[in-house]
């Protein structure tokens, strides 16, 4: 893949998908976590307005990373710029703070988000799996913005 055609890569939700976002979103928003899926809220980087959609936060070696299989969506390019957020179960919120990993380093994280959720999200993947060669998920990499989260200070936490 080369460098444009990742940095355009986006994958819009089909209708079947559109439903079962809602449906998890819902259950999570009801304080029912669907395998530790979460809601994902961040400000939109042109309206300020709160955006949310159903995320499935990844937790490796002790470090938590958001993936984005469908590209360069909304909340990448919302949470590149805001670089905060919220994930939300029930009424449970926990506030973060991002940082997007460079592409060297995403084999790893790709391949431990593929080996948890690729029932869910293989579909985005063309056919790469967990056990795809180390070369093919660097060649990946690109195409799918990664974010480690971590707890936000107090001053890079939302005001309520």
């Amino acid at each position: 893949m080369n460098a444009a055609a990742a940095e355009h890569r986006y994958i819009k939700p089909q209708s079947a998908t559109n439903v079962f976002n809602t449906v998890v979103a819902r259950l999570t928003r009801m304080g029912v976590s669907v395998y530790g899926s979460r809601v994902l809220y961040v400000k939109g980087r042109k309206s300020g307005e709160w955006r949310s959609t159903p995320v499935n936060p990844l937790t490796l070696d002790g470090t938590r990373y958001l993936v984005a299989p469908r590209g360069n969506t909304q909340w990448v390019r919302n949470l590149r710029v805001v670089g905060t957020g919220e994930l939300r179960v029930g009424r449970r919120v926990e506030q973060f703070r991002a940082t997007e990993i460079a592409d060297d380093a995403k084999p790893a994280i790709l391949r431990a988000y593929l080996k948890k959720w690729k029932f869910e999200v293989g579909v985005f993947f063309d056919g790469v799996d967990a056990k795809a060669p180390e070369a093919k998920l660097r060649e990946i990499a690109p195409g799918y913005p990664i974010f480690r989260i971590e707890p936000a200070t107090p001053d890079q936490a939302r005001v309520r």
